[in-house]
């Protein structure tokens, strides 16, 4: 779709129904949103890159349209009541600083929609391309029948898994008993409750002796300084969900302390550190880490055999 709009008038604050008469179109309302999100300095990265896709995820959102609306739909004319719902859905935006995905409460993820509210952080890890991708080339000559989501949140990556491999049995691990509500609306939502198991744990610790062919983890990496740094739409989020020690490291390291034991032979473990990748590198100097790279965006994300960290667990071990 495109957003260009005509040139409209700014109104600098929300609408009155004089401002209100000369907006009449999707087209015209974007555009509008998209300039007041602007002058608010809004900060976009939950789901939308800018300010035009934002306006537009929550103009079709309000208005309970398709985000695949075809383009001459925007210039359809709302009603005096739908203008004033999507103006409400805007300042809610501005005030609140809230993600647009609390507002509307759906968020994308590989292409299939979730439900998410404040007990959860916003799907957007890169891991979704490889999700895709079937986790190639690494996976290639494996037949993953266990997978196994390490703070699964929303447990967007455990059903996008469950979807890249109908035959595998998911297990969905979270330490937040809140996280795993929404987790479960979402796995009765894709109509996967014989597949995919919400766990309440801390990592592996229920997990007993159970192993799997893929481990796959976006597990809390913020530091405490990055955290005291990130825009205000960040700290409507779980901080639970986003910082892990003072560093950022502790959820990745104890994951790759253990996850060894609980990988088959031939397996395979999947972690995001984001913004930690360098400090996480600097921690093990000797371990030559694989960074993987993304055509869409998005980086910080490791990927070990079960070989591999066998070859280092003495040196994970002694972080």
């Amino acid at each position: 779709m495109g957003y260009n709009g005509d040139s409209l008038p700014y109104c600098s604050k929300m609408p009155d129904l004089a401002c209100l008469e000369q907006l009449h179109t999707l087209r015209d309302f974007i555009r509008w949103g998209a300039s007041r999100f602007n002058a608010a300095q809004l900060h976009f990265g939950h789901g939308t890159e800018n300010a035009l896709d934002e306006a537009a995820a929550l103009v079709l959102n309000a208005l309970h349209l398709p985000y695949d609306l075809p383009d001459f739909y925007l210039e359809s004319r709302l009603t005096l009541e739908e203008k004033q719902q999507v103006v409400e859905r805007f300042q809610q935006r501005i005030e609140t600083r809230k993600p647009a995905a609390y507002l509307t409460h759906e968020a994308m993820f590989c292409g299939l929609p979730f439900y998410v509210d404040e007990r959860v952080l916003v799907p957007r890890s890169p891991i979704a391309e490889l999700i895709r991708q079937g986790f190639s080339p690494w996976s290639d000559t494996l037949q993953i029948d266990r997978i196994l989501d390490l703070c699964t949140g929303s447990g967007c990556i455990a059903i996008a898994c469950a979807y890249a491999f109908p035959g595998a049995e998911v297990d969905a691990v979270d330490i937040s008993t809140e996280a795993l509500e929404v987790a479960a609306i979402n796995i009765r939502r894709h109509g996967l409750e014989n597949r995919v198991h919400a766990i309440h744990a801390d990592l592996f610790e229920s997990l007993g002796e159970q192993r799997y062919e893929l481990i796959v983890s976006n597990p809390p990496y913020v530091s405490q300084r990055e955290w005291e740094r990130l825009p205000p739409e960040y700290h409507k989020e779980p901080s639970l969900g986003l910082t892990s020690g003072q560093e950022g490291l502790d959820c990745a390291i104890a994951i790759l302390q253990q996850a060894g034991r609980h990988l088959t032979e031939h397996g395979i473990l999947v972690v995001e550190v984001g913004g930690s990748a360098e400090a996480l590198s600097s921690r093990f100097p000797q371990i030559p880490f694989r960074w993987l790279e993304f055509s869409e965006g998005g980086e910080g994300v490791f990927l070990f055999t079960a070989e591999e960290l066998l070859q280092y667990q003495a040196d994970f071990a002694t972080a």
